[in-house]
């Protein structure tokens, strides 16, 4: 499989621009002409392996900032949207895409913007929803899609709170007590702690200035929420700033955003940064004994590994996916070329959906998208009770996964044989390009279909060019 080229003419204008330099005398520095510069600045050229190497000798330039992922993910973004049979069955050709994502990212968001303005509207009226009536809340997402996609293209990596967090976590960058911390930032605050068999997981009354835990809570649950209680309190300045750069739309999406906030606070304080990467690389990302060693849960574990991406020091790019038992995705993040579909559910060949036949177990998967690109996925089933007989319990399977190529760091890959054959699996049916999909539900909007009343094979149409 050929490696993908990079183009990454946005960034090294930014670089160029950041270090006061002219087109002239950078690419002097890079060892390239004045006209190649250009292109590659231009993304009418890759970014050679030797510029690479001269942004890092002459820069010290942490390479991995090249990275495209964030074109990857409004490449993504935009072929789910461009399948959409409003546009029609001749879809712009990937490269297109690619330029648009990586010359006008602005532009490809609003795009992407209008055409979510567009859905939402087309499913009010077909729905006969009164909304209608409202003439500015179709034109706008929902406060919560907004907030999925802020920390999306965030890399779900927040630098100032996750900063914070390890400061606060770690002061000396030794490892310490969050519960004790979280304990002592509260007292600081005037707030006195307390667990108790009640209804909340947390609850704090800003009057009395009581914070109740739920005693039925297990710990890492309880230590969790301590800390996500002192990113309110103690770090609302900081959480603020952040909303403030954020510029949401409504109340109700800064709301929910702080919430947002407060749990990746809480989170990367249960497993400070630095040291946290260190017990990853120890491990070789054994999730049970990272678990183990922060006082978190496997759940926890699986989704700060997913959010390392810190500049200069960045760990292996996971995807961290959550469904529950009908299959909706309720948690997504991928720092990986995978991309989640924006409508819908995963694709069903895909390990997270078995997890839920065997608990308390993982499962592994060597899998393959059409893109060609090889990963090593995880899944496990997760239960949430509530602690009591009647009360319900809340299943989900999570998954976790890297491009195989990082699979030696890993050590649930140890037995596995990575150069056998892997299984296909794909983004959602809507965009999904193969042709013969034993569990295809519905077919792909980008190809053409034949039908013929006399021949029925595994799918009653066959999928065209």
């Amino acid at each position: 499989m050929s490696t993908p080229k990079l183009y990454a003419g946005l960034k090294l204008r930014e670089i160029r621009t950041n270090l006061g330099l002219t087109q002239k005398a950078f690419a002097g520095k890079l060892g390239v002409s004045l006209p190649y510069l250009n292109q590659m600045e231009n993304n009418h050229r890759p970014v050679s392996a030797g510029v690479v190497l001269a942004l890092a000798r002459e820069f010290r330039l942490d390479v991995t900032e090249l990275s495209t992922d964030d074109a990857e993910r409004i490449v993504s973004d935009m072929r789910e949207a461009l399948a959409d049979p409003v546009f029609g069955p001749a879809a712009p050709p990937i490269a297109d895409l690619r330029l648009a994502a990586s010359n006008a990212p602005a532009l490809a968001r609003a795009f992407l913007d209008l055409h979510r303005a567009y859905r939402r509207t087309h499913e009010r009226l077909a729905s006969l929803d009164e909304a209608l009536d409202t003439k500015d809340a179709t034109l706008r997402p929902s406060p919560w899609e907004e907030v999925r996609d802020f920390f999306h293209y965030c890399d779900n990596y927040i630098d100032a709170v996750d900063r914070a967090a390890e400061h606060f976590a770690s002061p000396a960058g030794r490892p310490g007590d969050p519960m004790r911390a979280a304990q002592e930032a509260l007292a600081h605050q005037g707030v006195t702690f307390t667990r108790a068999d009640g209804p909340w997981l947390r609850y704090f009354d800003p009057d009395t200035k009581q914070l109740t835990l739920s005693s039925r809570a297990p710990g890492s649950t309880q230590r969790f929420q301590a800390l996500h209680q002192v990113a309110l309190l103690a770090q609302n300045e900081l959480l603020e700033a952040t909303l403030d750069l954020a510029r949401f739309q409504t109340a109700e999406a800064r709301a929910i955003a702080k919430i947002g906030l407060a749990n990746y606070f809480a989170g990367a304080a249960l497993m400070p940064y630095r040291l946290f990467m260190a017990a990853a690389q120890e491990t070789r990302h054994d999730l049970e004994r990272l678990a183990d060693r922060f006082g978190a849960s496997i759940e926890q574990v699986a989704h700060r590994l997913s959010t390392l991406q810190r500049p200069g020091a960045k760990g292996i790019p996971f995807f961290f996916v959550r469904v529950d038992q009908a299959g909706t995705i309720t948690k997504r993040h991928s720092a990986t070329r995978l991309q989640f579909a924006r409508f819908g559910g995963a694709c069903p060949l895909w390990n997270v959906h078995r997890a839920f036949e065997t608990p308390g177990r993982f499962l592994r998967q060597l899998a393959e998208t059409p893109d060609g690109v090889r990963y090593l996925c995880l899944a496990r089933e997760v239960s949430k009770p509530a602690g009591s007989f009647r009360a319900p319990v809340r299943r989900y399977s999570i998954g976790l996964g890297c491009e195989v190529q990082h699979a030696g760091a890993l050590v649930y890959a140890d037995d596995l044989d990575l150069t056998r054959s892997f299984e296909p699996i794909g983004i959602s049916c809507r965009i999904c390009e193969r042709p013969d999909c034993h569990q295809r539900s519905v077919p792909p909007l980008e190809r053409r279909l034949s039908v013929d009343p006399g021949k029925r094979g595994i799918l009653p149409y066959e999928i065209g060019g």
